[in-house]
């Protein structure tokens, strides 16, 4: 049963990590944090696959869960391997709505944390930065929305340089929808 669990929270997780990013940010160059945003960060400036760069991009992380923590490597790389296809599918959503800029950012963010927070909540990611930040929150007893929001905002930090400042504040709303969705749906009960 947990697995069939497990497996309904990847594609679940995935379809609104998918939706957030092809529907909500892309059509405005909209980042969201971690290993998804620089992927997006390297579709806006080069036309890269986003899901395709996700997966190039955590391969060093996988490598790393392969010798320190396999638990976490087994159940992030069928969250990795689907959403990251799902995210190259929905591709053809880009252009479905056209509304203010701020209000897809928050939606966005919303969405993609809605897809990350129900993830890990069932203790599978999509990898990347949230398997890092899945063995930071273990290791020191952060909430997982914490640690990924501070890694996000890194990494917006580096495409407000290289996109553009409208990015920058675009971005920013949706990490911080993100980060607090994510610290709704995992929060550990005590």
């Amino acid at each position: 049963m947990l697995f069939v669990k497990k497996g309904l929270a990847i594609i679940v997780g995935s379809i609104f990590l998918s939706l957030g990013i092809n529907v909500f940010l892309t059509p405005y160059e909209i980042l969201d944090g971690g290993i998804i945003g620089l992927s997006l960060i390297i579709y806006y400036l080069f036309k890269l696959k986003i899901g395709l760069m996700i997966i190039v991009l955590s391969i060093p992380i996988f490598v790393l869960a392969w010798f320190k923590y396999k638990p976490y490597f087994f159940n992030s790389l069928h969250g990795l391997l689907i959403s990251s296809v799902m995210i190259d599918l929905f591709k053809p959503l880009r252009t479905l709505l056209h509304i203010d800029p701020m209000i897809s950012s928050v939606i966005g963010g919303i969405f993609v944390g809605i897809g990350i927070g129900l993830m890990l909540r069932f203790e599978t990611s999509t990898g990347g930065t949230d398997l890092l930040a899945q063995f930071i929150s273990d290791k020191l007893l952060i909430n997982v929305g914490i640690v990924i929001f501070v890694i996000d905002a890194a990494v917006v930090c580096l495409g407000g340089i290289f996109i553009s400042q409208k990015t920058l504040l675009l971005s920013i709303v949706t990490i911080l929808c993100v980060g607090i969705t994510t610290s709704v749906l995992t929060k550990r009960h005590t």
